[in-house]
């Protein structure tokens, strides 16, 4: 079993940037691959980025595409995601999360099996 922690959430304004880390403990986050999802109030939980155990594959969802960047450490336990040219849309409260396995279906909660307890991000505009 592994748990994550968020951090580096915030208030910022339209333009700025954030970096969240996101620390596992309990298991070396190598048997994982990693995602990131996100929240805004009254909606679903979406798929924002994942990478790969070993970082070699990443994919991101259109709306982040250029903008944000998902990366690990395996050294440090540690997972980043990296958002610049934030926009207001981008307000959420964002998750790291971790799944055992390979799968196709890696934008979907369901595939994942812990979860952080999430960090706020909010854009002004």
């Amino acid at each position: 079993q592994v748990q994550l922690v968020e951090s580096g959430g915030g208030l910022v304004q339209a333009g700025d940037s954030l970096r969240l880390s996101c620390v596992a403990s309990g298991r070396t986050i190598s048997t994982y691959g990693m995602g990131w999802f996100r929240q805004a109030p009254g909606k679903e939980r979406e798929f924002v980025a994942t990478i790969s155990r070993y970082g070699g594959t990443t994919v991101y969802t259109d709306s982040v595409k250029g903008r944000f960047t998902i990366s690990r450490d395996n050294s440090k336990n540690t997972v980043y995601l990296q958002m610049n040219s934030l926009k207001p849309e981008d307000t959420a409260v964002y998750y790291c999360a971790a799944r055992l396995g390979t799968t196709t279906y890696y934008t979907l909660p369901d595939s994942y099996n812990y979860w952080g307890q999430g960090t706020q991000v909010t854009v002004s505009s």
